[in-house]
């Protein structure tokens, strides 16, 4: 894949419009204001009936799994039709970022990374119970795993415990920096199963369906932070959180299966995570792109508009650089969808990197292409310029991005 298709550019356009139409004017009020991104998110939904298909599909793959029958993904059917469903989900995300990245962060996590969870690990009955709902937006999602002692060690430094009592099990321990915390009428709550004889960095992962108002199960109002406003941010208290085992992601069976199991669904969570950076970053280089060539043709100095002087080009022709490359790995991605493929966990960490870094440096070039202008809030390219930062730090940083790529080269 070189290029959109005809049909991809319809829907690149109307998305594009509806953005610019509905989302734009309320950028202020959701930056700076009191304004959850959740009902424009919702209303976008509505508007291409991405609601009703997303209902549809999980309605089709639900009946199927009740007759014992499995839809397959990556494999069969036709590949243009699957390259525009790969489409369809990415151009949204590239057309927001232009505008408002952090809206893109809290649709993801949602319909994306929370829905995942429980389709992926739930049984049939959990996944009518708490996935449709989500995919379809009439409820928010939050996917919770980090902890203020363990960040990049997700694993080995997670306290949050699971005590099992009969048919019942206990949660304690404390989450944060969790994407949709404060407003989540669903959260998918990530701890270890207390066990004695198993060092604790060891221990059972596993995966409990948690929602809002639960007797000892607190959500903290939104965190103040460095950008992605749009984007609400909060922490996670539990003390002494009953539930059945109805709310333990795959139940019974998902306690024989090992610690593995849940380290393994939450990496295949992460490798969704990275791959989608891309897309984010490709719109927030493009708007920044575009910003930086309009200033460069109308603001003059020493008599001649900046864009005349050799230093400024060279910021112009690194960030269509990076927007070409950026533009790429989208229809890379596509067209392995196309084929019935996915990246590896090293390659999603490889398109990740460099999609996180090319978006900062971008950004940053477009506030020095702006001047003392681009340091003010009033211009646009000083929220990028805040916003592309958290693109090397969530999902894994870019260490941890590194530590990837090198481990699966160096294993021969």
């Amino acid at each position: 894949m070189h290029e959109w298709s005809e049909s991809q550019l319809m829907i690149r356009d109307a998305v594009r419009q509806f953005v610019e139409n509905e989302i734009a004017p309320n950028v202020e009020e959701l930056e700076h204001g009191d304004m959850p991104p959740y009902d424009l998110l919702r209303k976008m939904y509505q508007t291409f009936g991405m609601d009703e298909m997303a209902g549809a599909r999980f309605d089709k793959t639900i009946a199927a799994e009740k007759k014992g029958k499995k839809i397959e993904k990556k494999s069969g059917g036709d590949p243009a039709a699957r390259a525009d469903q790969a489409a369809a989900t990415l151009i949204p995300i590239i057309e927001l970022c232009r505008y408002c990245p952090g809206m893109v962060t809290a649709l993801g996590v949602s319909t994306g990374l929370t829905a995942a969870a429980i389709n992926s690990k739930g049984t049939t009955e959990q996944k009518e119970r708490w996935a449709r709902d989500i995919l379809t937006l009439e409820k928010v999602g939050a996917w919770a795993i980090t902890e203020p002692g363990s960040g990049s060690d997700a694993f080995g430094g997670m306290r949050s415990s699971a005590r099992r009592e009969g048919d019942e099990f206990v949660l304690n321990g404390s989450k944060t920096f969790i994407t949709n915390g404060p407003s989540a009428d669903t959260t998918v709550l990530i701890c270890k199963l207390e066990d004695e004889k198993v060092d604790p960095r060891d221990r059972q992962i596993l995966n409990f369906v948690l929602e809002k108002g639960m007797p000892g199960f607190e959500q903290t109002k939104p965190l103040r932070k460095m950008g992605m406003h749009s984007s609400p941010t909060g922490e996670l208290f539990l003390q002494d959180v009953r539930v059945g085992m109805d709310r333990l992601l795959g139940g019974e069976e998902a306690l024989t299966k090992g610690s593995g199991g849940g380290r393994e669904g939450a990496k295949s969570t992460f490798q969704t995570e990275r791959s989608g950076v891309a897309a984010m970053a490709l719109g927030m280089v493009d708007r920044c792109l575009d910003l930086s060539l309009k200033y460069a043709r109308e603001r003059v100095q020493f008599e001649r508009p900046i864009g005349e002087y050799q230093l400024i080009q060279d910021k112009l022709a690194r960030m269509e650089v990076a927007r070409m490359n950026l533009q790429n790995l989208v229809f890379r991605t596509v067209e392995l969808t196309a084929h019935g493929k996915s990246m590896t966990f090293a390659e999603a960490s490889a398109m990740k990197l460099y999609a996180a870094r090319a978006a900062v440096e971008v950004a940053m070039e477009a506030v020095q292409i702006y001047g003392g202008n681009g340091y003010m809030s009033e211009y646009v390219v000083e929220q990028f310029a805040r916003d592309a930062k958290v693109l090397q730090i969530y999902a894994g940083t870019d260490e941890i991005q590194i530590r990837a790529i090198a481990k699966d080269l160096l294993k021969g």
